[in-house]
């Protein structure tokens, strides 16, 4: 799990991103490693997640690619098959996360409040996804939630853009944030790969100045 808190750690930004056509994956994929940003967060909203995952797997291996807006087992159980090495979820599950836990398959579960992080902290989880972020008041909430929680990290997602994005990351309990403003679902079905690929050129030298 260390591995991949790095990891996301390294890259600053999750993209969130969801898939009506499996066609489209590989080229998101490449579309974003061209970017700069070699990792994706692709959400359990639509019946092409799973295929989505298993294509970019195997057409982009040094990917690092998550499920994420995962549910239950079922999915989990399924984005494991496909080649996700981490699942995120919206809320707290205690059934998904005992199955990730014995999997040994890195999850980041749902948590806004104390009660939540104190579920997290039973499983020797330190990655809190905290979502949606704006509407839980952003990263005031987070450092309030910090205080108490001295080990517990954060992966904000919701309401995070190029415009805020720094104000979140300025803040070291937080690991990452998750965006979508690069993968937009128009530029996807329109197929406008190279304009994702130039988004997120510029998301990651905002990020990284």
């Amino acid at each position: 799990m260390n591995n991949i808190n790095e990891q996301v750690a390294k890259h600053k930004i999750i993209p969130v991103i969801t898939l009506h056509s499996a066609d489209d994956a590989a080229p998101l994929a490449d579309a974003l490693i061209d970017g700069g940003l070699p990792v994706g967060e692709i959400t359990f909203r639509t019946d092409a997640a799973e295929e989505s995952i298993r294509r970019i797997v195997k057409a982009c291996p040094d990917m690092l690619v998550g499920a994420g807006t995962v549910m239950n087992t079922e999915q989990a159980e399924r984005a494991f098959g496909a080649g996700a090495r981490f699942i995120v979820t919206a809320g707290f599950s205690h059934t998904v996360t005992k199955w990730c836990v014995g999997k040994g398959l890195p999850i980041f579960p749902g948590a806004c409040t104390p009660s939540e992080l104190m579920w997290l902290m039973e499983y020797d989880l330190h990655v809190a996804k905290f979502f949606p972020a704006a509407q839980f008041g952003g990263v005031a909430t987070i450092k309030a939630l910090a205080a108490p929680f001295p080990n517990m990290r954060f992966l904000p997602t919701g309401g995070v853009s190029e415009k805020n994005i720094l104000e979140y990351l300025a803040f070291p309990k937080i690991i990452a944030c998750g965006g979508s403003w690069m993968v937009k679902p128009e530029l996807i079905a329109e197929r406008k790969f190279d304009a994702i690929t130039a988004l997120t050129q510029t998301a990651v030298k905002l990020v990284n100045p």
